[in-house]
């Protein structure tokens, strides 16, 4: 477990966890005080409150509200406008509406509340958790579960400090199908498994210029920002663009890739972060108020294993090594290939994939679904954390690969396209050279956007870059008060 804090990151000091409350009547979070939990019975409904429900906080809404055993009692977002939608969504599962809060705090002060589901923008994903944590609740979190390395250790801290049930919302790892498939990969019928690629080529056209926005009608701004930093909306479309913001968001790496990283890692069966990490890429094909990249390539070394993770914003076909049967045209292909000594297994579904030979013959299909929400619930029940399949270490660790990705990116700086990349594989330079034909095939301008990382050594035990103070910045944040994630559990 790490075992550093943020004053090795920070030079002006420790944030205080204590920061004073904007307002008198709102709990201080973030101190050694806790709201008692309470007690559920063996035969009692399980009282659940959904956090944020624009985009994936709806599934949450009608997903928990028709297990047998729950009822959403409370939902929250600052955005009151949604209230009557996400109040009708609740009441059409379970015929009954719950109440509505909009700012997080007030919430927590619900004794009736037992279970939080997050389903914010991930900069508010940790602060969320871990709040609900001191305010006595078992907690479901969406990916990423952090926003940076550093908070992401904090969840798992409080989680375990606390005995809490946290699950992280990484769905394949409940569905039978992708869970036959890794057991598969694992047992060695495929030999020993030397590389896994996660692929997240998914189309993401423009979000039109920079632009300074007025806030949402409806919109509580203070409370969206959190822990962010107080700035102008510069972007068009407020509610999903904030993406492929930094202050905000993770690029795609940390939104839809975060579901392939988790299953890249999962199949590798690596329960640390890597040795050493490489990022390359850009933002291509048009100029927008964009910040992240829409086209990257990352490397993550294991040692006698190697991760490569892409990124392709642009029309792409399917990767070069999927089997015929996972071919597609100009279409998203968002999955996994490993490759074995003896095998390689293939997926681009969440509960589905597939086995064959080096020479490509098929050797077993797997499919079938399962329910996460259940598997939660199972969990908050039996008081045992091993009981979850995607406990929050395990999205810790996988949300934090993505964070080292952007990390390596971000220290990058613009290099001639065709020169070496310093420090990386056969296998990653190849991957670069299919990125480069892809940018060309969408006739993208390369030549002053490319950006080349460094090559950054990290240390997994104690999660930071030995001797590289740059690069150790960038696994916290300076927090707005008083939205601070506690230094310590």
């Amino acid at each position: 477990m790490a075992n550093w804090t943020r004053r090795e990151f920070l030079r002006d000091g420790v944030l205080l966890p204590a920061a004073a409350a904007v307002l008198a009547d709102v709990p201080v979070y973030g101190t050694e005080r806790t709201v008692a939990a309470r007690k559920v019975g063996a035969n009692d409904r399980i009282h659940v409150a959904v956090i944020g429900f624009h985009g994936q906080g709806r599934a949450h809404l009608s997903g928990f509200a028709r297990l047998a055993d729950c009822e959403v009692t409370a939902i929250c977002d600052v955005d009151s406008s949604l209230a009557d939608m996400g109040m009708k969504i609740v009441e059409d599962a379970q015929k009954k509406r719950p109440k509505y809060y909009q700012d997080l705090r007030k919430l927590l002060e619900d004794k009736d509340v037992d279970v939080v589901t997050i389903a914010t923008p991930n900069h508010w994903h940790a602060l969320a958790a871990i709040w609900a944590i001191q305010a006595g609740k078992d907690v479901y979190v969406e990916k990423p579960v952090s926003h940076n390395v550093w908070e992401g250790r904090r969840i798992v801290d409080f989680a375990r400090k606390y005995q809490k049930i946290v699950q992280t919302g990484t769905q394949s790892r409940s569905n039978e199908g992708m869970r036959e498939l890794i057991d598969y990969i694992l047992s060695g019928k495929i030999g020993t498994v030397y590389l896994a690629r996660g692929l997240c080529y998914k189309r993401r056209p423009s979000i039109g210029p920079r632009t300074e926005t007025p806030v949402p009608p409806g919109v509580d701004y203070n409370l969206w920002l959190g822990p962010a930093p107080e700035k102008p909306i510069t972007r068009r479309r407020f509610h999903y663009d904030w993406h492929w913001f930094w202050d905000y968001g993770n690029g795609d790496l940390g939104n839809q890739g975060i579901h392939e990283m988790d299953k890249a890692r999962w199949g590798l069966g690596q329960h640390a972060l890597c040795r050493a990490v490489l990022s390359i890429g850009g933002r291509f094909g048009y100029e927008d108020a964009g910040e992240t990249a829409n086209t990257q390539v990352c490397w993550y070394d294991y040692g006698t294993q190697q991760l490569i993770f892409e990124v392709r914003g642009l029309p792409t076909d399917h990767p070069k090594d999927a089997p015929a049967a996972f071919h597609v045209k100009k279409q998203n292909w968002v999955g996994n290939i490993w490759y074995g000594t003896e095998g390689i297994a293939v997926s681009n579904s969440y509960a589905a994939g597939a086995v064959f030979t080096p020479q490509g013959e098929l050797v077993r299909k797997f499919s079938g679904g399962g329910n996460h929400y259940q598997n939660f619930i199972k969990a908050v029940r039996s008081r045992r954390h091993t009981d979850l399949n995607a406990d929050i270490e395990e999205g810790h660790l996988s949300s934090a690969l993505c964070h080292l990705g952007n990390i390596s990116y971000r220290l990058g700086k613009a290099q001639d396209p065709q020169a070496p990349v310093e420090g990386s594989t056969r296998e990653m330079q190849e991957t670069v050279q299919e990125m480069l034909r892809h940018l060309q095939d969408n006739g993208a301008r390369v030549q002053g956007l490319f950006r080349v990382g460094p090559r950054l050594t990290f240390d997994p035990t104690r999660e930071r870059f030995p001797n590289y103070e740059e690069a150790n910045r960038l696994l916290t944040r300076d927090y707005r008060k008083p939205f601070v994630v506690p230094e310590r559990a």
